[in-house]
């Protein structure tokens, strides 16, 4: 794997970053849509095919089929290889590489989950703001205990 794409491929998945098809936008399915055969997807990222099939039954991804079977990899698949050619490089093996992903995966759902409470919380400090100020013109511009 070149190092541009090592890079690459580290910063997509520091555990941090959404996956493009995490992101919320509208990519038109573009990113999550098999559109390469396996031999393809190899040339790509750099991998031989028989690669490509011990990592899909190992469960690191699992690309969408054809009516007839056959293997069709999304952009986010192709992200997802080079990832794991990033893990194994630097020493992992499969069952390690697993973890990763699965942990990175968690991590991207827990930053989601924090940043819609961030949202929330800010929310909820407005509208406490707001109450305080009509509590305030309520009680005749006297000031409250709590402020």
């Amino acid at each position: 794997m070149a190092v541009s794409d090592r890079a690459t491929a580290a910063q997509e998945h520091d555990g941090g970053l959404p996956t493009p098809a995490s992101d919320g936008g509208t990519d038109g399915g573009r990113d999550t849509q098999g559109v390469y055969a396996i031999s393809v997807a190899a040339e790509l990222v750099g991998t031989g095919q028989q690669n490509i099939r011990q990592y899909e039954r190992k469960g690191l991804l699992t690309p969408e089929r054809t009516d007839g079977g056959t293997r069709r990899y999304s952009e986010n698949d192709l992200t997802t290889l080079r990832r794991i050619g990033v893990l194994l490089d630097e020493g992992l093996n499969l069952a390690g590489v697993k973890r990763v992903l699965e942990l990175e995966e968690e991590n991207r759902g827990l930053s989601e989950d924090n940043r819609g409470l961030s949202e929330h919380n800010e929310e909820l400090r407005a509208d406490n703001r707001g109450l305080r100020k009509d509590l305030k013109r309520a009680q005749g511009g006297r000031p409250t205990e709590h402020q």
